[in-house]
């Protein structure tokens, strides 16, 4: 028998709105603009779109087409396609509750930050008042030095926001916000880029980031920075597209909702690109630097760079820093959201226990481990947990769905299932993809990062190599011995059964 607690879309819109919420969230934002400026501007559109077309889409149509043909979050998915691999399942669902605990640390910084923008509270040197006042940031990961209450009661308000939707299930609580705030955050973007196009010296910015360096293209790390920032910008290998195509009707266009959610994850990133970089040649022509000065990315562009453009604008740089802080909050929601459903619908799943328990005993859970980050170590603690995830987790989660799914569970099979419920076909160019070409990439992509992890430790030396070995492979470790263990529990009763008849439909 199904868990009724397991829930459906309401829309096709609905769904499209929650996946493009998922795969929007504060790397468009602070991470793409560096990367396109910083990989040769318009010459990065070329390996970026090719890594779109060879790798983000169709792992995309993968992820949708293989929750939606076994109708469950990833272990089940996984479970119900080769009980061997149930692991693999465990292992991206894991990891989304890791990321989850930091992501609310960011959106709490933000949360802050918002209600800073009203004041321009953070003076004229904006980094030491975030690292300093804000952050109070300890001598190093491994000392706790204290509790910073702004950023614990900004967390205690994210868990409370992420409880209260999920709790209220896909349809009636997901699905309402994503309507609400994808809309929202697109406005607010839209205002933002106008603005900075407006700017005096916002040519300078758009210049440098769209002048076409060719040479970069024949660069290894361009390619795999291109790769990288699709595979990580669509939420791939994090189980979200998984459990959110696993909640749609059986007959759903499964083909053209992977190339609308690609799509509109690219043009937001692009719309960000021209409005962050409009803001940064205003910011180098105020201050007579170059742009190389102010150009950064992450939380340096966020909560140091943006706020003293800020204060530079006037009488308005308080409506626009509010405008701001708000789309990294909304932006972040939405995300955030997407990875706790990737998590207690693994639960759920495997346990048969009520949405409302699993989401409530979740978000205490997770709000536990967050205490971390909103202490004096907090910021160090993040950056070494982030850059493992993502570099040697999510990387390695991604080839291994790429090999099973494509050469044990058959790419073929959830082929001719997506292609059974959408109204254009794919080809078979699309295995070919799924097959050799996006596991190659991502053979490459992890390869190059181990050989760079040994060559030069992450940090560069501001970390110790015990404080890399616990918080970062320690980590990482401890996601894949967590997945072997939930694997080694009993399913709820009949949960596997039930997928035996739509998968004789399917095929």
């Amino acid at each position: 028998m199904e868990n009724n607690d397991r829930g459906q879309w309401g829309s096709k819109l609905g769904f499209i709105l929650a996946v493009i919420g998922s795969a929007v969230g504060l790397g468009n934002i602070w991470r793409y603009p560096y990367l396109l400026y910083t990989n040769g501007g318009g010459a990065f559109l070329v390996p970026y779109f090719i890594a779109l077309f060879t790798a983000g889409i169709p792992l995309v149509i993968l992820e949708y087409g293989f929750g939606h043909k076994f109708r469950g979050s990833a272990p089940l998915s996984f479970a119900r396609g080769n009980k061997k691999f149930e692991w693999l399942g465990w292992w991206p669902s894991v990891t989304s509750f890791i990321i989850l605990t930091y992501y609310t640390a960011i959106l709490s910084w933000a949360i802050n930050y918002l209600f800073f923008s009203f004041g321009q509270t953070w003076g004229s040197d904006t980094n030491a008042f975030f690292f300093g006042e804000f952050l109070q940031a300890s001598s190093g990961p491994l000392d706790i030095s204290g509790m910073r209450w702004p950023i614990f009661i900004g967390i205690t308000a994210i868990w409370f926001i992420n409880w209260f939707v999920s709790y209220r299930g896909v349809s009636g609580g997901i699905e309402k916000l994503n309507k609400v705030l994808i809309p929202t955050l697109l406005g607010i973007m839209i205002i933002i880029v106008i603005r900075g196009v407006t700017l005096p010296g916002a040519s300078l910015g758009l210049n440098k980031l769209f002048t076409p360096d060719w040479s970069k293209v024949k660069d290894l790390n361009v390619w795999i920075d291109a790769y990288g920032q699709v595979f990580f910008s669509l939420s791939l290998a994090m189980g979200i597209l998984i459990t959110y195509s696993s909640y749609l009707p059986k007959k759903s266009d499964i083909n053209n909702s992977a190339f609308i959610t690609a799509f509109s994850n690219s043009g937001f990133e692009f719309l960000s690109a021209i409005g962050v970089f409009g803001i940064l040649g205003f910011m180098a022509t105020s201050q007579g630097i170059p742009i190389e000065d102010v150009a950064t990315q992450g939380i340096g562009l966020a909560f140091v760079a943006f706020p003293k453009v800020f204060s530079l604008m006037g009488p308005l740089g308080a409506v626009f820093g509010v405008l701001f802080f708000l789309a990294l909050v909304f932006a972040g929601l939405t995300s955030s959201i997407s990875l706790l459903e990737a998590f207690s619908s693994a639960v759920i799943d495997k346990s048969g226990a009520s949405r409302k328990k699993v989401i409530t005993i979740t978000s205490i859970v997770g709000y536990l481990v967050c205490v971390i980050y909103a202490t004096g170590a907090g910021v160090f603690v993040l950056d070494i947990v982030d850059a493992f995830i993502n570099s040697f987790s999510l990387v390695t989660v991604g080839l291994l769905e790429a090999l099973i799914l494509g050469w044990i569970i058959g790419a073929d099979k959830i082929r001719k299932h997506t292609n059974s419920v959408s109204i254009y076909s794919i080809g078979k160019w699309w295995e070919v993809m799924i097959k050799f070409v996006t596991p190659a990439i991502l053979g490459v992509m992890l390869i190059t990062k181990i050989i760079n992890e040994i060559k030069s430790p992450y940090g560069g030396g501001d970390y110790s190599s015990s404080a890399l070995l616990l918080l970062g492979w320690g980590v990482v470790g401890s996601i894949i011995v967590i997945a072997f263990i939930a694997k080694s529990t009993r399913w709820h009763k009949g949960v596997l059964e039930k997928n035996i008849e739509d998968e004789e439909e399917a095929i």
